[in-house]
């Protein structure tokens, strides 16, 4: 026991100084929902990796830790959900645009939801698959904005798999 508590012990000691090195990133994000759900998002962005692959060239990599908030509705009939995510991404340059990097971003990741009604419908469970398509524009080394199509879905687990769709406006700033 002492053995295998040691060992997690040196290797987490290891592990922080790179972790504490490691470009960080934090953004908020506006969401706007097909159907009319509005919110807001904020993630975590704890390392980033470059990648060089012979068929694509250079990509990055990133894990994102998010927690979303919607509403829906008007007063009268108004319901609120919360959802947490983790999410690898992947990020491809692919044009400049006036002097400012361009990127394409994919990535699919996990969520759980806290309700499985959102916005009147029934999602069929609590936990779903986060699919993501964006630009990201790069405006300096520590801040870029994104423009992202999300969308929300158990992969059909469930009878019920009406999806949630939303496109974000996004702000980062890395530190």
């Amino acid at each position: 026991m002492f053995k295998h508590t040691f060992k997690l012990t040196v290797l987490a000691l290891l592990l922080v100084p790179s972790l504490v090195q490691a470009k960080q990133t934090v953004s908020v994000d506006y969401m706007h929902g097909f159907d009319d759900i509005d919110g807001i998002r904020f993630a975590y962005r704890p390392i980033e990796h470059n990648l060089s692959t012979g068929w694509i060239g250079n990509i990055k990599l990133y894990w994102e830790l998010s927690a979303y908030h919607w509403e829906y509705g008007e007063d009268n009939s108004h319901s609120t959900s919360y959802a947490l995510s983790i999410t690898p991404i992947f990020m491809k340059q692919i044009s400049t645009v006036y002097d400012y990097p361009l990127y394409v971003e994919a990535g699919i990741g996990a969520s759980f939801i806290n309700d499985e009604k959102v916005a009147g419908k029934d999602i069929g469970s609590n936990y779903q698959f986060e699919d993501r398509l964006g630009l990201v524009l790069e405006l300096d080394e520590s801040q870029h904005v994104a423009l992202r199509y999300m969308h929300f879905s158990n992969g059909g687990f469930n009878s019920d798999n009406p999806g949630l769709d939303f496109m974000n406006l996004s702000y980062a700033y890395s530190f």
